[in-house]
């Protein structure tokens, strides 16, 4: 207590100093709140208050320095502090204590911050999904009444295939596992019973995520629209992502070096250009025969419709205006319409045609781990499988020529 007073500038001398330290005493011991102030060698006034945090019976200081000592500094430094201590407090007290959190109390802590950490495409991913589990299994529910029946009851109520209910299972198990990771739930072992549901095989699902070549072939060929065969046939040869090929500037093909700079990704859903997905994303694309070709078709089209529509781009490639950057949802309308009328196929998207160029360099023996640096993957589990599936197919060949050889 001795200690406490002589920091403080309001220190008091002569016969008050007895009278002082019981003050301090009885604040202390009742658990109140007691600010002082000290002045700094630069002529401003830092006041600070010491709490109690009731979780560890540790003593904590918070602070705000203000230009003088006056009445209505004081009074405002009083009410900074307070609420930097509510602030400091309110999370863990309201995990610690409260038994009445719900679902929707989750979900809001989550999404905030996801908010703060994220960009703003996989925010609004993760929003959304987060979104999804709160009218799932209802806003009001208590967090400590979830169950693994509960959970699997509330998912199944909707008439979707095991596939999608097995991809809801795996995020909401997600965001419960951040919730126990963050204090709002006490237990998850229950997450544990929360098995897949029977899926169609893996043959089935893989094969479902890109076009063999001689599709892929047919599939261009069959199109009319020029602009968006083109991009087909940049997407399905390099291997990029579309929201990459999207964000290109005509600045970032390199002709003479034969390379694709990838430097940034469009968002299609915020409208922003922003950086790419991962490290491993910033990287040179090696523009092969048919990919140069390809590129320069594009870079042709492209000066042909600036001087018809009389408009200048910096873009590589851009809308009909020039200034806008070509759109990602009438591109995809055309792609899914266009795999149903010429391959019967119901949905094809331009993310498929990055794992259709992982299928067309498998055919030719190109190892993973050049594919994998090339499309700018960290790791994928899906390149790997469409990968595997390849060369087993061609190893599955390779028996069956051999099988019909008579040697002796």
């Amino acid at each position: 207590l001795n200690k406490y007073i002589v920091s403080s500038s309001e220190a008091p001398v002569n016969g008050t100093y007895f009278r002082w330290v019981l003050f301090l005493y009885i604040f202390k011991e009742r658990k109140m709140i007691f600010m002082w102030s000290e002045q700094q060698p630069n002529g401003k006034v830092k006041f600070v208050e010491r709490y109690r945090n009731p979780l560890t019976g540790k003593e904590n200081k918070v602070s705000v320095t203000m230009e003088k000592d006056t009445r209505n500094t004081r009074k405002q430094a009083e009410g900074i502090l307070q609420e930097r201590i509510s602030e400091k407090l309110s999370s863990s007290l309201t995990r610690e204590y409260s038994k009445n959190l719900t679902v929707a109390d989750l979900i809001k802590a989550y999404i905030a911050e996801q908010e703060k950490t994220l960009k703003k495409s996989t925010c609004r991913r993760n929003t959304f999904t987060a979104k999804a589990m709160e009218k799932k299994l209802g806003a009001d529910t208590l967090l400590t009444s979830l169950s693994a029946p509960f959970i699997k009851d509330r998912l199944l109520v909707a008439d979707e295939e095991n596939s999608t209910i097995n991809e809801r299972m795996k995020r909401f198990k997600s965001i419960l596992r951040w919730g126990y990771n963050n204090d709002f739930i006490d237990d998850i072992a229950y997450l544990e019973k929360l098995t897949p549901l029977p899926d169609r095989t893996y043959r089935e699902k893989i094969e479902d995520k890109f076009l063999e070549t001689d599709e892929c072939i047919s599939l261009v060929k069959g199109m009319n629209v020029v602009i968006w065969k083109l991009l087909t046939k940049f997407l399905a040869l390099s291997g990029i992502r579309i929201g990459e090929a999207i964000a290109l500037e005509a600045k970032d093909i390199d002709f003479k070096e034969r390379l694709i700079h990838i430097t940034k990704t469009y968002d299609s859903n915020n409208l922003v250009s922003s950086l790419p997905k991962s490290e491993a994303s910033f990287r040179d694309v090696y523009m092969q025969d048919e990919l140069y070709a390809v590129c320069r078709e594009i870079r042709e089209y492209m000066l042909c419709q600036q001087m018809t529509e009389g408009y200048r781009t910096g873009l590589f490639m851009s809308s009909t205006r020039g200034e806008h950057y070509i759109q990602y949802y009438t591109y995809n309308s055309y792609l899914k319409e266009n795999g149903l009328r010429i391959l019967g196929r119901k949905k094809i998207t331009p993310h498929i045609l990055r794992h259709t160029h992982t299928c067309m360099l498998a055919e030719r023996n190109v190892p993973l781990e050049t594919i994998t640096r090339r499309l700018g993957h960290e790791d994928s589990q899906i390149t790997k499988a469409v990968y595997l599936h390849v060369t087993k197919k061609i190893r599955q060949n390779d028996y069956e020529q051999i099988a019909k050889i008579k040697i002796m």
